[in-house]
């Protein structure tokens, strides 16, 4: 029988992040939360930034607390990172980081695609990297720097590479958050050199590709000595695009399934061999990124509950404090057929008072903005739900997956009311869970690099099916 192995997922959001021990097996697939942080973004005079040193103490922290929740004699053998995508720190020759992380949401990137396209068009773009147009995506990140910023930067890391380097000194990028950069050749899987050579970046910006399940090295004499690590910990590449690995955890039997990866982005597609790289799929705005298992996920971002948690910290910062569970009990009650808007309206992107914001987007298009509170969470999780369903159907029609099932994975999922609402949408039955579907796709790519697992993605996925609960909503009327 295989070895159980003891991991460590780190696991970072948009709005917190945490580190997971778990102990995986041929029949065996436990979590404990060790560790739970804030990932609050700083405010600096040129923009909206990650703290990123902020994270990586939390991680050093998180990955102390599991060492401490290992029994008698056992031995947190690996640790693997996943986050958000897009996101970079650069680094210069030496390995000093040049200032915090810009956040995506910051608006230095308002317009400048323009000026990529001028070099590089859309369509052809899309031809090399098949990725969805988002205003804020690494390649037009990287052509708003500052030209003494990047001629001092000798490595730009995504962030779970940034924090990867920093517990081991090795360099790299993970091949599922480089294929989101828009500077990867999709069908290659390899840097695309004739992209970065029109843009005028350096071609080794981002250093080697690595994938999911290449031990990237131990750590470094430092961490140990700060987390109480054993010398033989090593860290692990993981799908550490956080979608990545949420894929990996959707407990499917066959590949005719959907997944909502719902967070404070919801990502909603099917998982394909290869990419759709069709007109129709760019004009429809759906991207092709790297899965595990050389796989692609054929999906298109829907802005998600980061509609609903700024509304709750507008309502808590203006007024009387939001009682989430109560709202959606109220908003359960509030009659079908209220107004709708679409989620990924550019307005709703930066920070603000979301439920002013959508008020307006219901104005002009003629509608009734809603009155209460509990209206404005049922018109935000219909309007949600609605976005989901159109996604499914058109990510069906344009690769041809057949979609017999929505796996509804992550946080939305403890949302009931959102997956009543997503079945209803679809047509289809809605699978929820699990909740920490990305931290188990992190360590099951560990088991499995480690040897206490075998198998391809649906042997990983039956392992899920056997250990983990999930709750299944019909659409009304079935």
């Amino acid at each position: 029988m295989n070895p159980v192995l003891t991991a460590a997922a780190v696991d970072l959001g948009a709005s917190s992040g945490r580190v997971m021990l778990a102990r995986v097996g041929p029949d065996r697939l436990d979590l404990t939360e060790v560790h739970r942080f804030a990932n609050v973004p700083v405010r600096l005079p040129d923009g909206l930034h990650w703290d990123v040193l902020r994270l990586y103490r939390d991680v050093l922290d998180g990955l102390g607390h599991a060492v401490r929740a290992c029994a008698d004699g056992e031995v947190l053998a690996s640790v693997g990172i996943d986050s958000w995508a897009i996101d970079y720190g650069l680094l210069d020759g030496d390995g000093a980081l040049l200032g915090q992380p810009f956040h995506y949401r910051d608006t230095r990137t308002s317009g400048v695609a323009e000026a990529v396209h001028a070099r590089v068009g859309e369509r052809e773009l899309y031809q090399v990297n098949g990725l969805q147009f988002l205003p804020f995506t690494t390649i037009y990140q990287l052509a708003t720097e500052r030209a003494g910023r990047l001629d001092a930067a000798a490595h730009a890391l995504l962030v779970p590479d940034l924090l990867t380097s920093w517990l081991t000194g090795v360099l790299g990028t993970e091949l599922t958050n480089a294929s989101t950069t828009g500077l990867l050749d999709v069908r290659s899987g390899d840097w695309a050199t004739t992209v970065f050579a029109r843009l005028g970046l350096p071609p080794a910006l981002f250093g080697p590709l690595r994938r999911p399940g290449d031990v990237v090295g131990p750590l470094l004499p430092e961490v140990r000595e700060d987390t109480g690590l054993a010398a033989d910990t090593v860290v692990t590449a993981v799908g550490s695009h956080d979608t990545a690995s949420a894929v990996v955890g959707v407990p499917a039997a066959d590949p005719n399934f959907a997944y909502v990866s719902c967070g404070t982005w919801s990502l909603v597609g099917v998982e394909l061999d290869a990419p759709v790289l069709t007109e129709a799929g760019r004009a429809a705005n759906f991207t092709n990124e790297g899965g595990v298992d050389g796989t692609v996920r054929y999906l298109r971002n829907v802005m998600g509950l980061w509609l609903l948690s700024e509304s709750i910290a507008t309502w808590n910062r203006t007024g009387p404090p939001a009682d989430l569970p109560a709202l959606l009990n109220a908003a359960a009650d509030v009659p079908a057929g209220g107004p709708v808007f679409d989620p990924d309206d550019p307005v709703f992107l930066p920070p603000g008072d979301m439920p002013a914001r959508i008020a307006a987007v219901l104005a002009r298009a003629g509608a009734r903005a809603p009155a209460t509170r509990p209206e404005l969470v049922r018109c935000i999780l219909d309007s949600l739900a609605a976005a989901y369903a159109r996604t499914v159907r058109e990510a069906s029609e344009l690769s041809g997956r057949t979609v017999d099932v929505v796996h509804l994975v992550g946080g939305g999922a403890r949302n009931e009311l959102l997956c009543r609402l997503t079945a209803d949408a679809c047509g289809l039955p809605v699978l929820a869970g699990p909740v920490e579907a990305t931290a188990l796709g992190n360590v099951l790519v560990q088991a499995r690099a480690h040897g206490a697992l075998d198998g391809d993605l649906w042997t990983l996925r039956a392992l899920l099916r056997s250990t983990q609960v999930t709750r299944r909503y019909e659409p009304a009327g079935l």
